[in-house]
């Protein structure tokens, strides 16, 4: 009696560490999380990359809005996520969930002050007397030469016949 409960309890513990095997194995989580670039611009997109998160995930930031992961052919996972256009400069931790595990990886990011389109006026303001009168004076100057260049090609022409 004693031989088949203890072949019992052996079987159980067998099964039971052959059930836990894939599972422990399937997903450890993420890990090697990475953002390029590391230091970004406010309304710029960042690109997150991770391993370990073979059924995709979320990556989560107060610096931009939830992104969804991806999981492409090479087994990484990547999300992009736009920041914020009025995220304040500083140092931001992203969090990093997969589908299929409970555990979170962070990294850190940086957010640059946005720089603003140098666009001048586009045309919004007319042209002042000064460059009316400049642009003017160089229609008179163009009519005068063309003028000249005519009358001296008539003359030329004239003495030959």
């Amino acid at each position: 009696m004693r031989a088949s409960r203890a072949l019992a309890v052996t079987a159980t513990a067998c099964a039971a560490v052959a059930l836990s095997a894939p599972l422990a194995g399937a997903s450890n989580g993420p890990t090697n999380v990475t953002v390029n670039p590391f230091s970004v611009h406010q309304g710029s997109r960042i690109e997150i990359s991770v391993r370990g998160c073979g059924h995709g995930g979320t990556v989560t930031s107060n610096a931009f809005s939830r992104a969804e992961l991806s999981v492409n052919a090479s087994g990484h996972s990547t999300a992009t996520a736009r920041i914020h256009d009025n995220a304040t400069p500083g140092r931001y931790n992203l969090a990093v969930r997969c589908s299929d595990n409970p555990r979170v990886a962070t990294h850190q990011f940086e957010v640059l002050a946005g720089r603003g389109a140098l666009g001048g006026l586009g045309g919004s303001v007319g042209p002042s007397s000064t460059e009316m009168a400049f642009g003017g004076g160089l229609v008179v100057m163009a009519a005068a030469g063309g003028s000249l260049f005519l009358a001296r090609r008539r003359r030329l022409t004239g003495v030959r016949v």
